[in-house]
């Protein structure tokens, strides 16, 4: 290969292919649009572009950097591909050491010399770990025998070290001289070789202590090959399976916190999230811990199925301040298939800023952080779990992965990131995977696998994966002696709800167990179901015989349901039994609501409505609604709804360039480079006076009659100057009509940003 002289001549050399290919890989080079190839290469060399790319270097590209600096700083000749081969052909194959190669040309983070390999100076300082960590032999202790050493070490040389791996791995301290008292905690620490001494007043923390320290994934410099880690093996059927199980859970929790926000909207904190109490009354009432509800409202707040704001009805609180409160799309996506349900939190989760597991973790002030805390938001949290997810996209369907070996093998593939790949970031990432069906087992499901596929149509794919792995809905129930009703598993819509309506859930999983009483049965026919069709529901949908006590219990509550009557006065009581109203004129409620009987049958009530039932039937009565016609009516409170504000803000995520994009600028730019290139004859600079104007159209129509190429400077509707070779057709109406001499495509150039015409010899 010849020879290049720099980076930029080695650009110029480039396929335009590779160089789409290396803009894809670093976008940031392709804004603004570089006018010549020595732009490109200087932006390739800028420290911040460099060390933006190196994030994706793994650790044996990592040592071919190292290895290059240092024979760059110590010799004038650079190493060959051949010679690097020799140097590391002791812990790595050739053919790794030449796909590494080729990932760091083709990002520009070093470039061929001939056959030399040259780097370029930035990259040294994105490595990972102190320079000579990869070239020089090992000397550091292993992980286990620093986890062995540490736990040999007194409170006070713990603390110190806590101190460096959290602010910086030096120190400075008399106490590293010789002749200190070998009793000094860092006289301890330097024999032990958890410390390494400098000079006499510093020391260094190694860093493979430092890991351990910090909970990271230790990454071994000299550990060129990428770990292999231990796997688990199941059937995907039984994966699936599992996975589908916990979906079941996860809707059923979810709307369960849903209907309590409805019914009781929680005020939102003034730094916007969710107070500790109120996120512990959630749990209380939709039968879930606190760190499960947290996550529940995360990925409820995520889909927009909650909002902040002020709710319609507003709370029955004197207060102007937001509220946490379900929106209108709740009410659709309750209404949705199973599939289509876990698919919205699914891929809200998936694509989240927030990390969910960190409730209840302390902040810097040692404050505990609260869910839809701002805390809670990170910049690196989409790209973190899609890289873990991705650990286990790679293994076999079924096959699964201990978060420990995860996080060794995402640190060696991205040792910058390796603090984001910690053990406890891993296992807690995978648990929110498996709470949301995601994973199974420790392996992806096959829903999990189709929704991280970066695919146009992957959430309809993995919406169609999970419905066919959750079970298929059943339309019978087994009713018991002791009034409790067993679902073999998940109810079609319509039972599910009758079933809700009638009885109480006093156990969930794959088969849900409820309880019928007084209150259930009382409850569906508050809303308008009658003993008739409680007992035929009972009859066409048990596969075991109707107990005669669950038929005592309907008829028993059905003769006592409405015979006292509740309405709208402000509200009303009336009875077809003047002795039974009477009961209540003489019983201490009547004093607590004010009633008064305005006729034997009928007294009437300032309390509202909705607190007149309440206390009758706190008070052993039982009351039922009814409407101006004196037909029963459902009264049970309707969940508050709270409008998705329009202004929300979202966090802004980029749009990286398409290919076709790509593909344009590197013509453009490849046309800017010719145009810097050419020699010129005669030149005329516009300088917006009548002269230079028609100096410019005459070399203009001259260049068209003679079908000569021209190089004009131009200045594109951004503010961009620009130049190009092109071939002048015809001038006319304000406009210059050329043709591209490479690509051979008609350009059209408004005449007056033309600010330079120049013949080309």
């Amino acid at each position: 290969m010849t020879g290049t002289d720099s980076l930029a001549d080695w650009l110029g050399a480039r396929g335009d292919a590779e160089l789409v290919a290396l803009l894809e890989l670093r976008p940031d080079l392709a804004v603004p649009l570089p006018s010549s190839m020595t732009v490109l290469a200087a932006r390739a060399e800028q420290r911040a572009s460099v060390l933006r790319a190196a994030d994706e270097l793994d650790t044996l590209e990592f040592a071919i950097v190292e290895t290059l600096a240092v024979r760059a700083a110590s010799a004038h000749e650079p190493l060959t591909r051949r010679e690097l081969k020799k140097m590391l052909r002791d812990r790595v194959k050739a053919a790794p050491v030449d796909a590494a190669v080729k990932r760091l040309t083709d990002r520009a983070l070093v470039w061929l010399d001939g056959d030399a390999l040259r780097l370029v100076p930035a990259a040294a300082e994105a490595l990972p770990w102190p320079m000579g960590s990869t070239t020089e032999l090992p000397d550091a202790l292993t992980e286990p025998e620093v986890t062995a050493a540490l736990a040999e070490i007194s409170p006070t040389e713990r603390a110190l070290l806590d101190k460096l791996a959290a602010t910086g791995p030096r120190g400075r301290t008399k106490d590293a001289a010789p002749g200190t008292p070998a009793d000094r905690p860092v006289q301890q620490l330097l024999s032990r070789r958890l410390l390494r001494p400098l000079d006499d007043e510093t020391v260094e923390l190694p860093l493979t202590v430092a890991q351990v320290l910090r909970g990271e994934p230790v990454t071994d410099p000299h550990a060129l090959t990428p770990p292999r880690p231990a796997t688990s093996e199941h059937s995907p059927a039984e994966v699936n399976a599992v996975a589908a199980g916990e979906v079941g859970e996860l809707l059923r929790h979810g709307a369960s916190v849903l209907e309590v926000l409805g019914q009781a909207p929680a005020p939102a904190l003034r730094a916007g999230g969710l107070g500790v109490r109120e996120t512990r009354r959630i749990a209380k009432h939709a039968g879930t811990d606190e760190q499960r509800t947290g996550l529940l409202i995360e990925l409820l707040a995520g889909a927009k199925l909650i909002d902040r704001g002020l709710p319609d009805p507003p709370p029955d609180v004197d207060s102007t301040d937001d509220f946490w409160a379900p929106t209108p799309a709740a009410d659709s996506w309750l209404e949705a298939p199973p599939a289509r349900r876990w698919a919205t939190l699914a891929q809200a989760w998936l694509e989240s800023d927030r990390v969910p597991w960190m409730i209840g973790m302390r902040d810097a002030n040692d404050k505990p952080l609260a869910a839809l805390a701002h805390e809670l938001r990170t910049p690196h949290a989409v790209r973190d779990r899609r890289a873990m997810l991705r650990a286990l996209a790679e293994q076999q369907a079924g096959t699964g992965l201990e978060p420990a070996d995860a996080a060794r093998m995402l640190a060696w593939r991205a040792p910058r990131w390796r603090r984001h790949f910690r053990v406890e970031a891993v296992e807690r990432t995978y648990a929110e995977a498996a709470a949301l069906g995601v994973i199974g087992r420790g392996a992806l499901s096959a829903p999990g696998r189709a929704l991280l596929a970066e695919e146009p149509n992957s959430v309809s794919e993995a919406e169609a994966a999970m419905e066919q792995a959750l079970p298929d809905p059943v339309d019978h129930v087994l009713v018991q002696a002791d009034l409790t009703v067993i679902a073999p598993g998940p109810l079609t819509a319509e039972l599910q709800s009758r079933i809700a309506l009638v009885a109480d859930v006093e156990s969930a999983g794959a088969a849900t167990v409820y309880r019928i009483g007084d209150t259930s049965v009382r409850r569906a026919l508050d809303a308008g179901l009658t003993a008739a069709e409680l007992h035929a529901l009972f009859a066409r949908h048990s596969r075991t015989p109707i107990p005669q006590a669950l038929t005592y219990l309907i008829d028993d509550v059905a003769r006592r349901h409405g015979q006292l009557r509740a309405g709208m006065a402000q509200s009303f009581v009336r009875s077809d039994d003047p002795a039974l109203l009477t009961q209540v004129l003489t019983a201490p409620v009547a004093t607590e609501l004010a009633l008064r009987a305005i006729a034997p049958t009928v007294a009437i009530s300032q309390a509202p409505l909705g607190e007149l039932l309440d206390r009758l039937r706190a008070a052993g009565f039982a009351p039922a609604g009814e409407d101006s016609a004196g037909v029963i009516v459902d009264l049970r409170r309707r969940g508050a709804r709270i409008a998705v504000r329009p202004n929300a803000r979202h966090a802004y995520r980029p749009v990286p360039p398409s290919t076709e994009q790509l593909e344009l600028l590197v013509r453009e730019l490849r046309a800017g480079e010719r145009a810097a290139s050419a020699r010129s004859a005669q030149a005329v600079r516009t300088d917006g006076t009548r002269t230079g104007t028609a100096a410019t159209l005459a070399l203009l129509q001259l260049a068209a009659r003679g079908r000569r190429a021209v190089n004009i400077g131009y200045v594109d509707a951004q503010g961009t100057a620009i130049q190009r070779v092109v071939e002048p057709l015809r001038i006319g109406n304000g406009q210059l009509d050329a043709v591209d001499p490479v690509t051979g495509a008609v350009r059209h150039f408004t005449l007056h940003r033309i600010a330079s015409v120049a013949l080309l010899e």
